[in-house]
């Protein structure tokens, strides 16, 4: 186990607002890295998806390093962009 993996699991078991706001932003940080994974598979760049959205790649840039404020509306079309489709899935909540 990693040093960050263990310092999480650890500090989780006493600090309640910790394990809350590192839940939600380990979400948020996944949904970047997915559209970020997908751009690349789809073998494009930024600029090109950019371009494809008709907005600026410092846009492109904002939304795969900090989604926690990404519209679904602009996940949909970023996934269009890239030649995939979106899929969500609702999964109970580790109590």
């Amino acid at each position: 186990m990693s040093d960050v993996k263990r310092y999480v699991q650890n500090r989780t078991k006493y600090d309640l607002e910790f394990t809350e706001n590192y839940e939600v932003g380990y979400a948020d940080f996944k949904i970047g890295v997915i559209l970020r994974q997908a751009r690349e598979a789809a073998g494009l760049t930024q600029d090109e998806v950019a371009q494809r959205l008709q907005t600026k790649k410092s846009a492109i840039s904002r939304i795969e390093n900090h989604a926690d404020d990404v519209r679904l509306s602009t996940i949909r079309r970023y996934a269009e962009a890239v030649g995939a489709n979106l899929q969500i899935r609702l999964a109970q909540q580790r109590t």
